[in-house]
């Protein structure tokens, strides 16, 4: 089996190739990816497989130039002989930025480059499937505090609360109306966070939020809303052997379920057992970031209620000398808080039955302790100038 993999040095995608190349069913395993030049590219590869120390077999992981962004990027695709050997491509390519800066980016990256990449991949001879790998946040907004099934999604008159999630969704509706049904697969992971493993995690995407809050410790959130958290290994591993198995379905999410969801107030109580001397966690209002806002702005009325949490305003006195860093790092958490209100959890009872393989993942609030000590070193303003 020939796979071509899109993200191969991303978060996810990183694992997703190692986990690849692990297999004896995968032969060759084109990685496509942006370089400055061809030994550039090997080594960023290299890269990937050093960080937990995997072998790297230079034989069966081929580097193949390319950019998402490049407009004759099916044609110079078509033109390469040596992937018409292609039996699957997984898609794990994508812009996941939150912030609006990057919504044209998104556009460009998520919609247009996965158009560029189906145009070619419907004409490859030998393709047995394509694998597409979304987010199962494409819900929207209206579904809120219940289990969300598979069946659910895509649906245009869905609200987003994000750029991101639109695109993803959008992405979905664009490889159904390339691919043909049968050879179409759509991994929905969930809320991805950290590495359940005793090793560091490739980004530090998701634990920048959870290392912002815990920084801040008076937190604007419901506490026991629904949190589908799952570590990236186990993403990386359900995503592999979804791909080899027997599938009865077209979609399947890779999530915690409802009874593996964990909430704020649970990842709350595993951070204040190992950062212990910091005040200790409050949960308010949502109604209170504005306050917050306003504080961080030194616009904060003398009447406001948030100045019963004096001692917490005297706290972040303390830690931002400078104002302007309490507005950056509030301005990237906003959307982390939003998603945290939904309360969402997703079901995931189609892959666990499916595929026997995969059980049922640890909650975030156990697993997240294997991850304390980088949580502990990630830089929360750099961050938040790029959530």
């Amino acid at each position: 089996m020939n796979i071509f993999l899109t993200g191969s040095t991303g978060f996810l995608g990183g694992e997703i190739l190692v986990g690849l190349a692990k297999r004896k069913e995968v032969d060759k395993i084109y990685c496509f990816i942006r370089p400055s030049n061809e030994q550039d590219a090997l080594a960023r590869l290299k890269k990937v497989f050093a960080v937990h120390n995997d072998y790297f077999e230079a034989d069966k992981v081929i580097p193949i130039s390319g950019n998402l962004f490049d407009p004759h990027l099916t044609a110079s695709l078509q033109a390469n002989n040596m992937l018409d050997d292609t039996d699957v491509i997984i898609h794990s390519a994508a812009n996941t930025s939150f912030s609006r800066i990057y919504d044209d980016i998104l556009e460009q990256v998520n919609i247009a480059g996965l158009e560029k990449l189906l145009l070619w991949a419907k004409q490859l001879p030998r393709l047995k499937t394509f694998l597409y790998v979304g987010t199962a946040t494409i819900c929207g907004t209206k579904i809120t505090h219940r289990l969300v099934r598979e069946d659910e999604s895509p649906n245009e008159d869905a609200s987003h609360l994000v750029r991101y999630t639109y695109t993803k969704m959008q992405g979905e509706l664009m490889v159904d109306k390339h691919i043909a049904p049968e050879k179409v697969l759509i991994a929905r992971p969930s809320i991805i966070m950290g590495d359940s493993k005793h090793a560091m995690p490739r980004s530090p995407v998701i634990l920048w939020a959870v290392a912002t809050i815990n920084h801040l410790r008076l937190i604007p959130v419901n506490d026991q809303a629904m949190l589908d958290m799952i570590p990236v290994d186990y993403a990386a591993n359900a995503i592999v052997e979804l791909m080899l198995a027997k599938r009865k379905h077209k979609v399947y999410h890779i999530s915690s379920g409802q009874d593996g969801a964990t909430s704020a107030h649970k990842l709350s109580i595993s951070l204040s057992e190992y950062f212990n001397g910091l005040p200790p966690f409050k949960f308010i209002d949502k109604s209170f970031l504005n306050q917050i806002k306003l504080w961080a702005k030194n616009r904060l009325k003398p009447e406001s209620k948030l100045y019963e949490y004096q001692a917490y305003l005297d706290y972040w006195n303390e830690e931002f000398t400078d104002p302007g860093a309490a507005r950056i790092l509030l301005a990237g958490l906003e959307p982390y808080l939003e998603f945290m209100e939904l309360g969402q959890a997703f079901d995931n009872s189609r892959l666990l039955s499916d595929v026997l393989s995969i059980k049922q993942p640890l909650p975030a609030e156990e697993y997240i302790r294997n991850c304390m000590g980088y949580i502990a070193k990630i830089n929360i303003l750099e961050g938040a100038l790029d959530p």
